[in-house]
Formats: structure tokens, C-alpha cells, sequence
């Protein structure tokens, strides 16, 4: 079944307003649609779960307000050519666990600002590109106060003459000490004629932090492929793990069942295109 078809098909509280309330603890799931503009703000230690689904292609901007100790859990799944502009703002406590996935060619704008002391920022995406899709990711963390943790993970696949590109940046103000930051961009060109490009990056103004950053670009395995078609497997079926193998973490982070089955299914059928 597909993504929008599993939204539809209930289990999820709908939402075609421009400003999202959440108090208290939210049993169902939020499920937006193709939204242009939205506001979520969580009441001070409020939780919640969110999914954004861009299935037209359209510009949004999205905010983000998580009140002193709220929670929200946000999925962002691309089946479309849009171009959103997705911020949050963090009080104390508070914390933000974003999982994306880009199906098609798509740009994605992702800024946190952590206000609060102990705020927390975790982002894991995906963008699978094929033939001559455009993927894009820009991620702007700020560490605006002390004791704040984030932890940014984008991968990318492209094939035929897609391009990828991702740009990261973990922004540490000077009075933001024990920062506790981290930002990775892995990825793999499937041909020869695939581009991705990766720039993290850190702008630290405080003397007593944590913070790393990476970015690898590479190519398929080959005696990891060599391995598997010793045991059997055709040259396509080893690749699929291989790539399967590297963004399936990304997928099955998305903790409503029947949604990450059917982005499981929408995944597998994309590799098959590329």
C-alpha cells in the first residue's frame, strides 16, 4: 500500500489548518498533507507525533514551537518535487527527533534553534535519486545556550545523472558551553555520471565542547558484491542489500508501523529504478 494511501486509511488525526496545538500526550499520530504553511507548537511538556507528506509539488514553510520539556516526533517523506523551509525553536528540556526521507527530486531547508539549556536536536535522512532528479538538504543547528546535544545523520544514493547535495552546519554561540554535537553525511554514487556533493561544516565560538563532523562519497562495495554473488545472489539482488544496508536504519527509525511498512515498500521500488 502506498504512503498517502496508509495516511488516508486512518489511524491518523488529520490536519489541513495552518496552526497545529498539541497539549498534553497525543495518542494518534498528526498527518499533514501538501501543506504551504504550518505552525506546531507543544505546550510545555507535551508530546506528540507529526507526519509531513509532500505528494504535490509545492513550496511550504513549516515552524516548529516545542514549549519547556515537550516532545515531538516528526516524519518528513518526499514523493514529490517540493521545496519546504522547516524550522524548530527549543525550550529547556525539550526535544526533536525528525526522520526524512526524499523519494524524489526535492529541497529541504532544516534549521533548530536550541534556546533552552538541555534541548536536543537528532535528524536522520535519506534522498535516493535517479535519473536526472535533484535532491537537496540544507541543516543549520544552532547551540544558542549551554548543555544542549545534536546529532545529524544524512545519506544519500543517486544513480544516472542525479545529483545530490548537502550542506550542514552546527552553529555554537560563545556562551554555549558543553555542547554536545555531531553531523555525518554518507553517501554512494551509483554511476559514473551520479554527482554528490557534501559540505559539513562547524562555526564554534565556546572553548568546552563536543563536536564532530564528516562526509564520505563513495561507490558500491565491490568485494562485498563479489562476496554475496559467490553465495548465490545475482549482481542486482547484491546491490539492493548493500543499498538497503545503508539507508534501512533511516526507515525503520519511523515508529508507526503500518507507515514505515509502506515506506519500506516505496524505498525497495525506487531501488529498482535506479
Amino acid at each position: 500500500m502506498e504512503v498517502q494511501e496508509i495516511i488516508r486509511g486512518g489511524g491518523f488525526a488529520s490536519f489541513d489548518g495552518q496552526v497545529l496545538r498539541i497539549d498534553g500526550t497525543c495518542v494518534r499520530p498528526y498527518a499533514v498533507t501538501d501543506t504551504r504553511k504550518l505552525s506546531v507548537e507543544v505546550a510545555e511538556g507535551a508530546e506528540g507525533r507529526l507526519v509531513l507528506l509532500h505528494a504535490a509539488p509545492v513550496e511550504a514553510e513549516i515552524r516548529l514551537a516545542l514549549a519547556e520539556g515537550a516532545r515531538l516526533s516528526v516524519t518528513e517523506i518526499f514523493t514529490a518535487e517540493a521545496f519546504v523551509s522547516l524550522s524548530v525553536a527549543e525550550a529547556a528540556h525539550s526535544s526533536c527527533s525528525l526522520t526524512m526521507v526524499q523519494l524524489a527530486s526535492a529541497d529541504l531547508s532544516f534549521s533548530a534553534a536550541l534556546d533552552g539549556r538541555e534541548a536536543g536536536c537528532d535528524l536522520r535522512g535519506v534522498f535516493l535519486a535517479s535519473g536526472k532528479e535533484h535532491c537537496r538538504v540544507f541543516v543549520r543547528i544552532g547551540h544558542n545556550v549551554p548543555d544542549c546535544r545534536s546529532d545529524s545523520l544524512v545519506k544519500g544514493i543517486a544513480g544516472g545523472e542525479a545529483k545530490g547535495e548537502f550542506r550542514g552546519l552546527v552553529y555554537v554561540a560563545p556562551d554555549a558551553q558543553r555542547t554536545d554535537a555531531r553531523q555525518q553525511s554518507r553517501n554512494i554514487q551509483l554511476s559514473r555520471t551520479a554527482r554528490i556533493t557534501t559540505r559539513p561544516q562547524l562555526e564554534i565560538y565556546a572553548d568546552d565542547v563536543k563536536c564532530t563532523h564528516g562526509a564520505t562519497v563513495g561507490q558500491m562495495d565491490a568485494d562485498a558484491i563479489f562476496y554475496m554473488r559467490q553465495r548465490g545472489l545475482s549482481e542486482a539482488q547484491a546491490r539492493a542489500l548493500q543499498i538497503e544496508g545503508l539507508v534501512g536504519d533511516i526507515v525503520r527509525r519511523c515508529a508507526i508501523e503500518p507507515l514505515r511498512e509502506a515506506l519500506t515498500e516505496a524505498v525497495a521500488a525506487k531501488l529498482e529504478r535506479m
